[in-house]
């Protein structure tokens, strides 16, 4: 399991109006990413986004966008969270628009924590409360709360949930 609070700072949350469109959303997700990284410029990082998307969409449903990349020169993997007021077309595999957009960035190397991470994140957003809970937040701040807070939870069934 991943600890997000290792990835994700309380830089790299925010609660955006004026996102309009798929390109939007990975600028302001690009800038997110860059906020507290020196090593790293916003349009090697859109650039990176983008050509992950041309090998096929990162939008997962139900309003959910798991945009990802890697960087050479990146010491470590790093998260940024959007929360959208309105969803925008994002090509997600359910053709619902997207208004959460979790972004992740790794280095170059890292094959298999990437695909660790994108794991987890995947069941984190699958947890259609805890995406209402990120939806009702009033702020970043408590955005960043959640989502350093969400930890899996078993259920009697098997199936997981997120507390």
């Amino acid at each position: 399991m991943i600890d997000l609070a290792e990835l994700l700072s309380e830089r790299r949350v925010a609660c955006l109006s004026h996102v309009t469109s798929k390109k939007k959303a990975l600028e302001n997700l690009s800038v997110l990413l860059v906020a507290d990284l020196l090593e790293l410029n916003e349009v090697e990082v859109f650039d990176s986004l983008c050509d992950r998307e041309r090998l096929g969409g990162t939008g997962l449903g139900h309003g959910v966008a798991l945009p990802h990349g890697r960087l050479r020169g990146l010491d470590r993997a790093v998260c940024a969270f959007l929360r959208l007021r309105r969803g925008v077309d994002y090509d997600a595999l359910d053709g619902q628009p997207v208004d959460l957009v979790c972004g992740l960035l790794v280095p170059e190397e890292s094959t298999s924590e990437h695909l660790e991470i994108l794991s987890a994140l995947a069941e984190m957003f699958s947890d259609t409360d805890f995406c209402a809970r990120l939806r009702a937040a009033v702020d970043a701040a408590e955005l960043y709360r959640l989502l350093t807070q969400w930890r899996p939870q078993p259920l009697h069934e098997g199936r997981m949930v997120g507390v």
